[in-house]
């Protein structure tokens, strides 16, 4: 029984003692389950643990792309909250990384991708256009409007790395 095991494990080493257990049973052991897994546990066998998949994004190094001037960088991303009456409200917060002074924060329940085109079209007109802005990859700010306008506009995108809000650390 403890080859079987053995030779189990190495044709499937994602399986554990129980799909040993129904092995056992397919081919004709009559065996108690607690004696499978104390049979796995003294030889040793082990389902090996799944490694955390590593995201690797367009972000750029912490520290990079650090402002020189006013409207060189602006940090754009979007934060939440609740109403009294626990409805979801959604702010728009557009920062310049220079001056550290928030140039608008907009309030609504909700905000497509288009919506923070029209915004950034009206600080442009206001204030001028910046080199960079910087923002998470979500979906309002991946979307193909937000990209034409930084292409036309002649603004460069820079994307943080998935899960590493400390490089938008001014929003």
């Amino acid at each position: 029984m403890r080859s079987f095991l053995r030779d189990f494990a190495k044709r499937h080493p994602r399986w554990g003692w129980r799909r040993g257990l129904d092995a056992l049973t397919d081919a004709g052991w009559y065996v108690n389950h607690k004696k499978v897994q104390r049979l796995w546990r003294d030889e040793g066998l082990k389902v090996p643990y799944r490694k955390k998949k590593r995201m690797t994004g367009d972000g750029v190094v912490v520290g990079a792309m650090r402002p020189t001037a006013p409207n060189v960088v602006w940090a754009v991303d979007f934060q939440f909250d609740q109403t009294s009456a626990l409805r979801t409200v959604k702010l728009l917060n557009i920062i310049d990384e220079f001056t550290r002074e928030c140039l608008t924060i907009d309030v609504g329940r909700s905000f497509t991708a288009d919506d923070v085109v029209n915004r950034l079209d009206q600080l442009v007109s206001e204030r001028g256009k910046p080199c960079y802005l910087r923002m998470d990859n979500g979906p309002e700010f991946v979307a193909h409007a937000l990209v034409d306008w930084c292409r036309f506009k002649g603004a460069g995108s820079l994307f943080i790395a998935p899960r590493s809000p400390w490089q938008n650390g001014w929003i």
